[in-house]
């Protein structure tokens, strides 16, 4: 009943600033070229259905509306932009290779600072100071139980509440970058575009929204943050140029558990926005993208030999979790109290939503020798 969206970047635009000048998106700092792709890139490649158009339109205007608010914050505050960044803790990993499970973990400890979901799925708050009312939990919980009624099927795949600790896909997307976009639409020419394009802008913003969102807590300006997006092992070379004193947690994963996990994923979020998703080009799309990563982070980390880290293991972690979490804490040079220990159990204890998830490679187009030449264990 509603008038079908128009998605064009003019059209997006004027809803955004709704007869606002322009200025109040502040500078193009890399973001308007993106933004332009990815509109062309929906309106000729995902074949979006009516709730897609609609979901498409909002997310956008939404993201455009994120920059209006930063630009006056930023003028408003200059001092947020230049608030130290402590050296973080960076979870590293493939989607679905465990870095969820981990990062919560670790966010149990209240010595380190996390994003939480209505954090990184509204990215700049609505409020003009530390402390003052932020209307984002609501809207972010309101978006997720619709989410939910659409398709039951991703409370399995990535169970989460509104103030869960989540990554910081909506930290890349206020920047129109692809982590999040690419995930629940078909937009192939802006995901490939992404992966030769400058990426040092997206950066710049992201450790913006890094200090915007702690500032806004309040939060002391030493304490650690924990960063955690499976985009980092594209960028990782980019990460580390951003965040030259991390240590890294790397999760190890066998692809070929990983690829139709990632796969199902996807699958669930595109078919939500698109009657004609297909199942086996999300398989080939996710296996190109999965070893795409995983080269370039392999490269990086060869590149880098001097970067604290430690590699876990998705089945050491699942048979051990204390003992895993022990070598991380000696890593991090933390004391690890039984206190603590208690709290990350709890955690784990009720963290039971995710169980029922079931995927094949078949489902996905692929089969076991796809994953049976050299290199892919490098990947």
């Amino acid at each position: 009943m509603a008038p079908r969206p128009r998605l064009t970047a003019d059209a997006l635009e004027a809803a955004a600033l709704q007869g606002k000048p322009v200025s109040t998106l502040g500078n193009d700092d890399g973001w308007r070229e993106p933004f332009e792709i990815l509109v062309q890139s929906l309106r000729e490649e995902a074949d979006l259905n009516p709730l897609g158009l609609a979901m498409a339109q909002g997310q956008i205007v939404m993201m455009l509306r994120a920059r209006m608010r930063a630009t006056k914050l930023w003028r408003a505050h200059p001092e947020i932009l230049e608030r130290p960044l402590p050296a973080p803790v960076i979870v590293i990993g493939q989607m679905r290779s465990g870095t969820t499970r981990l990062h919560r973990l670790l966010a149990s400890d209240p010595r380190f600072a996390h994003t939480r979901l209505f954090e990184t799925l509204i990215p700049v708050p609505y409020g003009r100071r530390p402390g003052s009312r932020d209307a984002r939990r609501l809207r972010a919980r309101s978006g997720l139980a619709f989410m939910r009624w659409l398709n039951s099927h991703l409370t399995r795949i990535h169970p989460t509440t509104t103030s869960a600790p989540e990554e910081e896909f909506g930290l890349f997307s206020f920047s129109f970058g692809s982590a999040q976009f690419e995930a629940q639409w078909r937009v192939s020419r802006f995901g490939r575009w992404w992966e030769s394009a400058d990426r040092r802008p997206l950066y710049r913003e992201f450790m913006a929204l890094l200090q915007t969102n702690a500032w806004f807590r309040g939060e002391p300006a030493g304490r650690t943050p924990i960063l955690k997006v499976p985009q980092f092992l594209q960028d990782l070379p980019l990460v580390l140029d951003a965040f030259p004193d991390a240590r890294l947690i790397c999760l190890d994963r066998r692809l070929e558990q990983v690829v139709p996990s990632s796969c199902s994923l996807v699958w669930n979020q595109m078919r939500i926005q698109s009657d004609t998703v297909d199942p086996q080009w999300v398989g080939r799309e996710w296996l190109r993208k999965t070893l795409l990563r995983g080269r370039i982070a392999q490269d990086a980390l060869e590149a880098n030999p001097h970067v604290p880290r430690i590699h876990v293991e998705f089945e050491t972690m699942n048979g051990d979790w204390r003992r895993e979490i022990g070598r991380i804490y000696d890593l991090l040079e933390l004391d690890l109290t039984p206190a603590l220990l208690g709290r990350m159990a709890s955690w784990l204890d009720g963290a039971t939503d995710h169980l029922g998830h079931r995927y094949s490679l078949a489902q996905f187009g692929l089969s076991a020798t796809d994953f049976d030449h050299p290199g892919l264990a490098a990947a």
